[in-house]
């Protein structure tokens, strides 16, 4: 998980948050519902069954009424570190009519107590990717990790 290829995203930051703390933001829905996407959008549901071809799912609300649900599932989990899900397969391994990404999130602690975050959205092809960059990846990912932060200091 480790190598870029030239189809990915990626967000890299020190977060000024136990890495613990941001474990339990990304995998307890009632705290992902709080930070997930930039604000003024929010999350009114997530469901979170934490084990590999489990569901990851978030229902995502504009401020003009938009929703988008997502529904994704699990690809590799190792706990406290490592989280791997894509909307290419929902429960039960079916394929989904049009994948966009697969995605990582790696954390790892800093000597100073602070976590090393890399986030890392992994594209099929160069149009998904320029795609995900013309909707602002970089500012809406860097917006959700800055409320991350945030709710993670106050665990």
């Amino acid at each position: 998980m480790t190598d870029e290829t030239p189809n990915d995203l990626v967000l890299e930051r020190v977060l000024n948050a136990p890495r613990a703390a941001i474990w339990r933001c990304w995998t307890e829905p009632a705290l992902l519902e709080q930070w997930f996407c930039p604000k003024p959008w929010s999350v009114s549901d997530a469901r979170i069954d934490l084990r590999p071809g489990g569901e990851f799912f978030t229902v995502m609300n504009g401020p003009g009424g938009e929703r988008f649900e997502n529904i994704g599932v699990f690809l590799d989990i190792v706990p406290g570190e490592k989280l791997v899900f894509t909307d290419a397969f929902v429960p039960g391994w079916r394929p989904n009519g049009k994948p966009f990404m697969a995605a990582s999130v790696i954390l790892s602690d800093t000597d100073d107590g602070r976590t090393d975050y890399v986030a890392r959205a992994m594209h099929w092809n160069a149009e998904t990717k320029a795609e995900h960059e013309a909707m602002g990846f970089h500012q809406g990912w860097g917006a959700a990790a800055d409320q991350l932060e945030a709710l993670a200091k106050t665990l």
